[in-house]
């Protein structure tokens, strides 16, 4: 299935029935009066978050959403039937911009979660509402209501744990084909990776899902290249994973230069906690091994791992550690939505 993370769609609500002027009119009955019927509810339209989907692909496809009108007023009392309601399904993560790409709208981020869209128009009263006193036989009753008409983006965010970050070949997707079950396009050549992929790890039983995106490169924050279309992928993960080529010429260089990227693309970004890993021990020697990793541990501040994703070496760490930043986050969040127990620690078992 091809993937598709932005899609720009029309929605119309539907209109309020027309209320209806009737009198009633029967044998032996000769002053009846008005009995005209309320027009129908128009149609609303809904966007709900389901578990199923992963791209927003069946909307380059079908664009416009339009719910039915609601039925006029009848006589004898005879209020119109509501129009149907249309129900758009999204990806869970997608949010809803106005037009202008800026105004959030919704941000649909939990299974099942259902925000109203585009409310339908209400139906017209008819002329039996307006019977008084003085008036008693009313010739008059209200159109319905007009529903509501916008175009709206639809813009998915993947929700994972880990964000996998670096230079174009630096094994991202070998090393998420390695501690998941994820079987992601693998080549020696850039940009191998056209759009993010998934992939589920356990760390100390628990569950972790490891979002790989495409390699970053300078001036990325600024559209060059692929990386900066999909950093927002990684906004919502934990913790991020940042992944250098042991056999690049300068490690501390290719790390400053994502960092950098990272910090311009925005706020959210620069203050993610990282985990860094120099990637491809297995193919440098070991004296230039413990060179790069000093300077790299020099420019970053921080304990760097030193794995082999191909040699399945050094794993265990690096993914332990960034899960201690998953769980911080995760008790976070309970604690202040829904207070639990804290999961029993195991071992890392690898797929």
């Amino acid at each position: 299935m091809k993937f598709l993370d932005q899609a720009k769609i029309y929605v119309q609500s539907g209109n309020g029935g027309a209320g209806c002027v009737s009198f009633r009119r029967e044998k032996y009955i000769e002053f009846g009066g008005p009995n005209g019927g309320d027009g129908g509810k128009g149609g609303s339209v809904y966007v709900e978050a389901v578990p199923n989907l992963n791209t927003l692909i069946d909307f380059r496809y079908h664009q416009h959403f339009k719910a039915r009108k609601g039925q006029n007023g009848m006589g004898s009392d005879k209020t119109g039937a509501k129009g149907e309601d249309i129900v758009i399904k999204v990806p869970v993560g997608t949010e809803i911009l106005a037009d202008d790409q800026q105004t959030l709208l919704a941000d649909m981020v939990e299974p099942g979660q259902r925000f109203l869209l585009a409310k339908g128009g209400d139906g017209g009263r008819g002329n039996a509402q307006f019977k008084t006193a003085v008036n008693q036989a009313p010739r008059y009753a209200e159109p319905g209501w007009p529903g509501e008409e916008k175009w709206v983006w639809l813009r998915l965010k993947v929700i994972a744990d880990v964000g996998l970050v670096g230079m174009p070949n630096a094994g991202k997707s070998t090393f998420l084909s390695v501690v998941t079950k994820a079987r992601p396009k693998i080549a020696d050549y850039p940009f191998t990776t056209l759009h993010p992929n998934l992939g589920v790890a356990w760390v100390d039983n628990y569950e972790m899902v490891i979002a790989d995106i495409p390699g970053l490169i300078e001036g990325a924050h600024e559209g060059t290249g692929l990386g900066d279309r999909f950093l927002k992928h990684v906004e919502r993960c934990s913790a991020l994973l940042h992944l250098i080529d042991a056999t690049a010429e300068d490690a501390a260089a290719s790390y400053r230069a994502i960092r950098k990227e990272l910090d311009l693309y925005n706020d959210v970004l620069a203050q993610k906690p990282e985990v860094v890993v120099l990637n491809k021990a297995d193919a440098v020697e070991p004296e230039d091994m413990a060179r790069k990793k000093s300077e790299l541990e020099q420019a970053c501040g921080k304990k760097v791992f030193v794995i082999s994703a191909v040699a399945k070496q050094g794993l265990f760490d690096c993914l332990r550690e960034v899960n201690q930043y998953i769980t911080r986050d995760r008790k976070t969040k309970e604690t202040v939505l829904d207070p639990v127990e804290e999961a029993k620690s195991g071992v890392w078992s690898p797929l």
